[in-house]
């Protein structure tokens, strides 16, 4: 490794966050600031304006006044420690005491090799220190096989799993299968029609069940295995073995469709199987035991009189205590365990076995997060007086659109266009990338002739024929005898620094995005560093002294080269954590 080779193996922001401490303890040991002051608040991160340098940092007006002084007076003092670290170049004050840093070359090509060495792991933290998080998503009824309504959150489910894992987490994939619930008698219905049909028998799908023609080799292979036995017997004969068999069959679907998108999940738990081993009782036991949960009477609906109006005594979670509007019932008043009772049973069974939970919800089920969040932070504090973090992540419909109108199709599944279809007809890391292109929250259109566009506007194309873009050049080089190589790197020059500092934005990055739970911070990320690239690369179609592969300048091209690989590789990790392929060409 050459002389500019970097002493710390943190990533850049991560080693200055040392530096700035280190700082701070210079000026308590000086008795210029009192010792034990809180520093969580203080910040290490890019200026918002890049002309402003290349770090900025709050301490100086976070600690001002519980120091008891001037922020621009604490700033100057910390701008002259944070001078004698060799790698600052400038140390300026700004506005009422925030810092901006310029750093020298050096600190950079350091960056560089610090990207070599770790590779696949450059951006890989720490921070989650094996803390179990349990992300729950898809969780799709077992009712058909996969839509593009489950899409979206399979993707930003299982995208954040491996954020947090690449965070430092130990992760948990779940999947919670409703099969308690009416839903599941109706698909037993509707493969009996299918189980008739195979028999024979000429049927009509009638209206309240499943239509679709994926129920078919269901009904053929029960009638192989029972013959006409169950054909005219009653429902309650036939009931329970058909749902048994049909939620399996479903099941197999569901698995089948999500590994076409590279979804595989840890753990499928049963809502049948919770309530049958009596731990949604169990739960009631454990909350009428803390005072949780009440007999009483529910208010009147708005808009009922109270001559149509019946009050029913219920078992209640006391829910107003943790925010929520009003208490909520576990049971139906014919005993029946209410959604929001099977699932609280559930949260605690998930809450046993994990520090911290997360789920991924369709946006329609909104109105139910607030009673959800304060039933788990009911069961996770009771005992320890301290609840653990879960978060409820809503994510938005898409609408499927081609030739500028509503895409429709899909025989096959009866009334909607089915995941497997989608991923079939453009693939599966563009079904990803796209679906991680916006918050989740957002609407989104998923428009299948943009999504295949090789345009800047598209990017899944941008970022994809960055890393292209990057592994051709390094084949051709290598075809006219060039090879990337660390030795010459002091030769590059502004251009090129500015490419390495926008990858080295990369582990920060991860550290925030699995923070806030956001993996669509990465693809935002990763398009910018792509843009960043490609601006780069245009400048060599004017200029050939710019380009990576200068003939009459091997160590220049060599340079170029090793600059190359690495913020292919830092594209290559970034699309790693999302479950895209980083493609070789084009």
């Amino acid at each position: 490794m050459t002389e500019t080779a970097n002493a710390s193996a943190l990533p850049l922001f991560a080693d200055f966050a040392g530096v700035i401490d280190r700082a701070l303890d210079a000026l308590v040991a000086a008795g210029s600031l009192p010792e034990g002051l809180a520093r969580s608040g203080v910040t290490c991160e890019p200026p918002r304006e890049a002309s402003h340098g290349d770090i900025s940092t709050n301490a100086a007006m976070v600690l001002a006044k519980p120091a008891g002084t001037n922020p621009r007076a604490l700033a100057a003092l910390l701008v002259e420690e944070l001078a004698k670290e060799p790698r600052v170049a400038s140390a300026e004050i700004a506005g009422p005491g925030f810092i901006n840093l310029r750093l020298a070359a050096a600190a950079w090509l350091n960056e560089l090799h610090l990207i070599a060495a770790k590779a696949g792991d450059y951006g890989r933290s720490a921070m989650g220190g094996g803390a179990m998080v349990n992300v729950e998503y898809v969780s799709a009824n077992p009712t058909g096989p996969m839509h593009m309504g489950h899409c979206r959150g399979a993707v930003v489910g299982d995208a954040l799993a491996s954020l947090l894992e690449f965070a430092g987490h130990s992760v948990t994939r779940e999947y919670y299968v409703n099969d308690a619930g009416a839903q599941v008698d109706v698909l037993a219905r509707s493969v009996h029609m299918r189980y008739r049909e195979a028999l024979g028998e000429a049927i009509s799908i009638p209206e309240g069940l499943y239509p679709g023609d994926y129920l078919v080799p269901v009904g053929q292979a029960l009638a192989a295995e029972f013959g006409d036995q169950y054909a005219a017997a009653p429902e309650a004969e036939w009931l329970v073995l058909f749902r048994t068999r049909a939620v399996a069959a479903m099941m197999d679907m569901i698995r089948d469709d999500l590994a076409t998108l590279g979804i595989h999940h840890d753990l499928f738990s049963s809502e049948a199987e919770l309530q049958a081993s009596g731990k949604v009782d169990a739960a009631e036991s454990w909350l009428r035991a803390h005072d949780l949960v009440y007999d009483g009477e529910l208010e009147a609906p708005k808009g009922k009189t109270p001559e149509d109006w019946e009050p029913v005594a219920l078992p209640l979670f006391r829910s107003t205590k943790f925010g929520d509007d009003q208490d909520r019932p576990i049971k139906k008043s014919n005993g029946a365990w209410t959604y929001f009772g099977a699932d609280l049973a559930y949260h605690f069974q998930k809450a046993q076995a994990a520090d911290a939970l997360v789920d991924i919800w369709g946006a329609d089920h909104a109105g139910t997060v607030k009673r959800i969040k304060a039933a788990v932070a009911a069961l996770t504090s009771a005992d320890s007086g301290t609840p653990k973090p879960f978060e409820v992540k809503l994510v938005q419909m898409v609408q499927l659109m081609k030739g500028g109108q509503p895409f429709k199709m899909s025989k096959r599944a009866g009334n909607f266009v089915t995941l497997a279809d989608v991923v079939e007809m453009v693939g599966k890391d563009v079904v990803r990338f796209t679906m991680l292109t916006r918050k989740p929250d957002a609407q989104m259109d998923f428009d299948f002739d943009k999504v295949v566009e090789a345009s800047k506007d598209n990017p899944v194309f941008y970022v994809q024929y960055a890393h292209a873009r990057i592994r051709s050049t390094l084949r051709k080089a290598a075809a006219e005898g060039f090879a990337p190589s660390a030795d010459h790197v002091a030769l590059l020059g502004e251009e090129e620094l500015g490419l390495i500092k926008l990858a080295a934005q990369f582990p920060r990055i991860v550290e925030a995005a699995a923070a806030a739970r956001e993996p669509h911070r990465v693809a935002f990320f990763l398009y910018d560093l792509a843009a960043g690239f490609h601006a780069y690369w245009n400048v060599g179609n004017d200029r050939p002294d710019k380009r990576f592969i200068v003939a009459q300048d091997a160590a220049l091209t060599s340079a170029r080269l090793f600059l190359g690989l690495q913020i292919g590789q830092v594209v290559k990790n970034g699309l790693a954590i999302l479950g895209v392929e980083a493609a070789e060409e084009l």
